[in-house]
């Protein structure tokens, strides 16, 4: 399935300037060549928190460093609440006319037709869709010049329960199996309720290909720990077991941006984690807010995932291995 892609977004400089609007309910932000509007800057968007428009932007100005590149070239599903939490909230495929030409779009193929996904490229297109009361940004796993092809695979760990630490374990024994089959993951946590582990591929295999791996992996996890793990899809099958979550491996389907906020009571964020930050008991998938952006920052600035090759993996190799493991090679 193809992607046209349209627009020249360019803003990629750090510039952090603000300035008064032309009117008393806008205000200007700089980003690099760009001068980006923003409109209703005092509309509180975390009421229970007292947090507004403006501290979004001055967020995702703050962290555009370590967010584009997690973003580039990636369509986007973006998860809107214009008027905050507790007005009505919507998740944004198709790129609005209104927006400015300058912004990348990706038409990709859905059943029936094609729709056209903003791609998030810079600083500039960053803040734009903050403006838009973008909270969260969720991202496809492929990119959008190859959108069949994944250069990620996601497992997703959500507790059955408030329970963090069955999380913690579950990440641990995914992550020992992962070094089994010669695979480097990265862990991130949600600011919803787990954490994600996400192995960089090299984009050579399909979705169906992925989609079938990750399940064997699964499979095998949970057949090694039958009492805490499951990959029962339905609900009332797992009990107070933890669900291992291979389901957004799959066309079209997205996760959710490291960095990204949460529309959340007390404005979590999803955070990158390094693998020795796995045995900190001090940290939940909600550590991280936008009530202490310095945290987050210098959760940035450790560069968690410094340990993980930049370059994704075959899963080739991977599968030979999984297939020994399973008895079936």
């Amino acid at each position: 399935m193809n992607a046209t892609e349209t627009g020249t977004g360019t803003g990629t400089g750090t510039g952090t300037g603000t300035g008064t609007g032309t009117d008393t309910d806008s205000d200007t932000v700089r980003a690099g060549r760009r001068t980006v509007r923003i409109h209703r800057p005092d509309k509180v968007l975390f009421p229970d928190d007292g947090l507004t428009k403006a501290d979004v932007i001055d967020y995702y100005r703050r962290v555009a460093a370590s967010m584009v590149p997690q973003l580039r070239g990636r369509p986007l599903m973006l998860e809107r609440l214009p008027e905050g939490l507790g007005g009505p909230q919507f998740m944004q495929k198709d790129t609005p006319d209104h927006y400015p030409d300058w912004i990348r779009r990706a038409r990709v193929t859905k059943e029936g037709g094609t729709v056209t996904h903003t791609v998030c490229d810079d600083k500039a297109t960053l803040l734009f869709l903050a403006d838009q009361a973008c909270l969260t940004f969720h991202r496809w796993l492929s990119r959008a010049d190859r959108p069949d092809h994944p250069d990620r695979l996601v497992f997703d760990l959500d507790p059955p329960g408030p329970d963090f630490e069955a999380v913690r374990e579950a990440a641990r024994q995914l992550c020992a199996l992962l070094d089994e089959l010669g695979l480097p993951a990265t862990l991130m946590t949600t600011g919803s309720k787990g954490l994600h582990v996400t192995v960089p591929l090299d984009g050579r295999s399909d979705f169906d290909t992925v989609r079938g791996f990750a399940q064997e992996v699964a499979q095998v996890l949970a057949g090694r720990h039958p009492d805490r793990l499951t990959t029962a899809v339905r609900k009332k099958s797992r009990g107070d077991r933890l669900y291992l979550d291979v389901q957004r491996n799959a066309y079209a389907q997205t996760a959710v941006a490291p960095w990204s906020l949460r529309p959340k009571p007390g404005a979590p964020v999803a955070v990158p984690i390094s693998r020795k930050q796995l045995d900190d008991p001090h940290i939940t998938a909600q550590t991280w807010s936008l009530k202490d952006v310095a945290g987050v920052l210098a959760q940035a600035r450790s560069r968690p995932w410094s340990g993980v090759p930049a370059r994704g993996r075959s899963l080739g190799p991977a599968r030979r291995r999984l297939d020994g493991l399973r008895g079936t090679g």
